[in-house]
């Protein structure tokens, strides 16, 4: 207990500041509570619920799963966010997360909220379980990763794209158990939400966490959710050592998009296995690419257009603040204009849970994190990772395209 320095590879216990679950796992984690003979956790104000993967419940088993959590709550004084909410880590970084902070999910994408400068990790449903109970864990500190990343983004080209080739270059397993630190004046230039994207995307190349450092950007961000009295800023000691450093080159980086059965198999808009490629299905959704600024960017290249009409297209924003927003704003109108259709906020097709489910031997062009067999609905069925952007190429053309191709209409790139 207490601060010390700690460097990579010591072993810790330390006090976790938020941990959680969510309904596709919170029985087994909430579980695994009593299980260990505690019927209490120790902060229950720093205990949080989420549903969202199966939101609103979509068969009897999964509402029962919601009951036992708002039970569990109202016992121990923890905390729940409804159905409708939104999507976990989206919540977490509109509510909770504070600049060096450690938090605990029982979910691998926790490593979202490092974009606030927080050191956030997914584990195991019995190790949050300890978590909750104890309000500690232990670690081994990783190595960092450190992602340098200079140029300016050109238009059709944004955050999602740059992520998706640094894992093409990492390779899916080239950071396990290290944390990845972007940093650089690209990333430095970047609003939250692109950045959010970043930490977002880090376990994919096998990271235990991601991390951004906290600046006036941040502070902004967190002050527009109401809580800019708890930002603070964190930035690497200017002696910082790294296990090793991948230079890029934002200018030079076209839109790519992550070719079905693994994440590291990345490759650009015209790439031979991207030519020819009939889209079934358009999501716009998940943790990683639905915040406002997504939505704004999908908007602005259908805006006008219509939706070709062998391929749908489903849009779900992360939070229920988002879809507020997109709502006023009158992007979801626009959606339904172009011809797609929006669901509530939450994980909905992402996670195959609810929502969008594949089939055998369709093809779908999202803007989510994972595209292995299965991920979507079918095993036969192929998904393509992309940016929000591209996503609104394939439902214009119903095929894989290149955004550049369509200049938003509002003038946006």
């Amino acid at each position: 207990e207490g601060d010390r320095e700690v460097r990579a590879g010591d072993l810790i216990i330390t006090p976790v500041d938020w941990a959680f679950c969510q309904d596709a796992n919170a029985r087994l984690t909430l579980g695994k509570i009593g299980e260990m003979g505690f019927d209490q956790v120790l902060h229950p104000d720093r205990v949080l619920m989420f549903m969202d993967h199966f939101a609103p419940a979509p068969r009897p088993e999964v509402a029962a799963d919601h009951q036992f959590m708002r039970e569990f709550a109202k016992k121990t004084g923890s905390h729940y966010e409804e159905v409708g909410r939104g999507i976990c880590h989206q919540v977490i970084c509109e509510k909770y997360a504070r600049p060096g902070d450690l938090i605990i999910g029982a979910d691998s994408h926790t490593c979202t909220m490092g974009a606030l400068g927080a050191f956030a990790t997914g584990m195991g449903s019995t190790d949050v379980a300890v978590a909750m109970a104890l309000g500690k864990q232990w670690l081994r500190v990783p190595d960092t990763l450190r992602v340098h990343v200079t140029g300016t983004l050109q238009p059709g080209v944004y955050s999602k794209d740059l992520v998706l080739h640094q894992i093409g270059q990492t390779g899916s397993g080239g950071a396990n158990y290290m944390a990845i630190e972007w940093d650089g004046p690209t990333v430095a230039g970047l609003t939250m939400e692109a950045r959010i994207t970043l930490p977002n995307m880090a376990v994919e190349a096998g990271a235990k966490t991601g991390l951004i450092a906290s600046d006036e950007t941040t502070q902004e961000y967190m002050e527009r959710h109401g809580r800019g009295d708890q930002w603070r800023a964190i930035e690497p000691d200017s002696d910082a050592t790294y296990a090793r450093t991948l230079e890029i080159d934002a200018g030079a980086l076209a839109p790519v998009v992550a070719l079905p059965g693994n994440i590291d198999l990345v490759v650009p808009i015209g790439a031979p296995e991207t030519r020819g490629v009939k889209v079934d299905q358009v999501f716009v959704g998940s943790c990683t690419n639905a915040r406002i600024e997504d939505l704004r960017i999908f908007r602005d290249y259908i805006k006008g257009r219509k939706r070709h009409p062998e391929t749908r297209l489903l849009v779900t924003p992360a939070s229920s603040i988002v879809y507020d927003l997109a709502a006023k704003e009158g992007i979801l109108s626009d959606v339904v204009a172009f011809g797609g259709a929006v669901l509530p906020p939450g994980c909905q097709a992402c996670f195959a849970g609810h929502g969008g489910v594949l089939a055998d031997g369709e093809h779908c062009v999202s803007t989510i994190n994972r595209n292995y067999p299965g991920r979507m609905g079918s095993p036969n069925a192929f998904i393509y990772l992309s940016s929000p952007a591209t996503a609104a190429a394939a439902a214009i053309t119903g095929r894989i395209a290149d955004p550049r191709e369509f200049v938003p209409t509002n003038g946006a790139a």
